[in-house]
């Protein structure tokens, strides 16, 4: 069988990102801090791209009413060539230079390595803190644990295995790995790691290491009671008692099985709970370093004379520019191609970046303009007249595909006179109600919260009755839907809500 090369036409339909779509995209779905981290390096790579900086106006002259400004300028000119020079001093002698000048004061003010030191850089010293006591963060849980082990006297070989412990606590402080796991993790005997479980639980704050909430209490029980006198024992002992053998009665608040287990009333249920109260469920929460993030809007939306007006938040933005030296070179022909060809380059690309950040931001304002244009009474009365909104809306109402709606989207911030909210935060879904329009699921879950916090604590409401209520009110929701909105919004069931003191 004989091979042969033919050719062959084909013609097809076929999607290609060109490098500067690609790039559009890039750029679309950046915050605005992250647009500026990228067009600083961006500027630094590409030799083309200059940064225009703004001039502040030089001060004008100022200029008698009824005179021109060509008259003012030209007595101003004037005034200025009849001023006379300012005297020189005459120069000092040597000895007049060196006899007044206190010398032991004047090399005071250098350091043995020959550097200065002025009095104001002295006063300062003088007065700012030392150093040593400056601290950038507090420390941690992990900082906080393994500066105590290394102050106990715990055995060489069990050291490394604490430290795997310890490095291997959540933010609440609870170990979530087994002692097996940590023996095939450090390689070191199951015997050894349960001595080392021991010690790092022995460390401050108590309850740490424990595995399960019931063993969190239990290790802070202990050194309450050993320190305790003879009443508070007593009442000690029996939360002890409780936690151990009627955990699930009390987890899950039987508080009459509780009385019949203890043989008292159910009043006096209440000094053993108090005792569990005061209590810490993550022992690890207060060494937890949660940095707030800092958000600055994309868009200003404010309201003036009665209209909502729009404006991009472009500032620490860099206002790009072709350099026009470059631009002189590649008009007049470069002679070495290799520069010529590597100029081009930078130009295209340049140019690409101009045009993908002016539409990314012409396209944010369109997408910003419909959303208030859908959202104007939320704007004006708040959240109980917020809209349902999907992307579909958005992109057809600005003529885009619902992708580059969601591209625009993310990671984005408005600012409105009602607050801050990320921009995909107007975009949700919608609930039937009898009257025939649909209502939106953040406005049917600040209701069920509104019937949560009004509700009496010893009989809460189950998500059955909330159910019924909303129903009445013309919200046409399913219980498991209510049990889905509650739990988004972390609202325990009615049985753990439930306060019988």
């Amino acid at each position: 069988m004989a091979l042969e090369q033919k050719l062959r036409l084909k013609l097809a339909q076929r999607l290609v990102m060109t490098p500067s779509l690609q790039q559009a995209i890039k750029l679309l779905q950046l915050s605005r801090l992250e647009l500026e981290e990228a067009l600083s390096q961006e500027i630094l790579e590409n030799p083309i791209l200059d940064v225009e900086e703004t001039q502040e106006d030089a001060p004008q002259p100022e200029i008698d009413e009824g005179k021109t400004a060509s008259e003012a300028g030209s007595e101003t000119s004037e005034k200025v060539e009849a001023e006379p020079p300012p005297p020189e001093d005459p120069l000092p002698t040597e000895e007049e230079s060196y006899s007044d000048i206190d010398i032991e004061a004047f090399f005071s003010d250098y350091l043995a390595d020959g550097r200065t030191e002025g009095p104001s850089l002295v006063r300062a010293r003088e007065t700012e803190v030392p150093l040593e006591n400056v601290v950038s963060r507090s420390p941690g849980l992990y900082e906080h644990l393994n500066w105590q082990l290394h102050l106990a006297s715990c055995p060489p070989n069990l050291v490394a295995i604490c430290e795997f412990i310890i490095g291997n606590l959540d933010e609440d402080g609870y170990l979530r790995v087994s002692d097996e796991e940590i023996a095939r993790a450090t390689e070191a005997p199951v015997k050894d790691v349960e001595v080392a479980v021991r010690v790092v639980r022995a460390l401050d704050p108590p309850g740490i290491a424990a595995r399960t909430l019931q063993e969190c209490l239990l290790a802070q029980l202990e050194p309450i009671i050993e320190n305790a006198d003879e009443d508070e024992q007593e009442l000690l002992s029996r939360v002890c008692q409780v936690v151990v053998e009627r955990w699930e009665d009390f987890l899950h608040q039987k508080w009459d099985r509780l009385a019949e287990f203890l043989d008292c009333e159910l009043s006096e249920l209440k000094p053993l709970l108090e005792v569990v109260h005061r209590l810490e469920p993550k022992p690890g929460r207060i060494y937890h370093q949660e940095r707030n993030p800092y958000i600055e809007p994309d868009v200003y939306v404010r309201k003036v004379d009665g209209e909502y007006t729009i404006t991009l938040n472009d500032d620490g933005l860099p206002r790009l520019r072709i350099n026009a030296r470059y631009a002189r070179m590649l008009e007049g022909g470069e002679e070495d191609p290799q520069v010529g060809s590597y100029l081009r380059e930078k130009m295209r690309n340049a140019v690409w970046l101009m045009k993908s950040i002016d539409q990314r931001q012409r396209t944010i304002y369109r997408v910003a303009e419909s959303i208030v244009s859908f959202q104007r009474g939320f704007l004006d009365r708040g959240l109980e007249q917020l809209k349902p909104m999907v992307l579909r809306q958005v992109a057809e109402d600005i003529g885009m595909h619902e992708s580059t709606i969601s591209r625009v989207v993310s990671n984005k911030y408005m600012y409105t006179p009602r607050g801050l909210f990320p921009m995909k935060f107007f975009f949700h879904s919608g609930v039937d109600s009898a009257r025939g329009e649909n209502i939106s699921s953040l406005v049917v879950k600040e209701r069920i919260r509104k019937l949560v916090d009004a509700e009496d604590p010893g009989r809460p409401l189950s998500d059955s009755k909330i159910m019924k209520m909303l129903q009445r009110e013309g919200i046409r929701l399913a219980r498991r839907t209510v049990a889905k909105y509650r739990e988004e919004m972390t609202i325990p069931s009615s049985d753990k809500r439930k306060r019988v003191f």
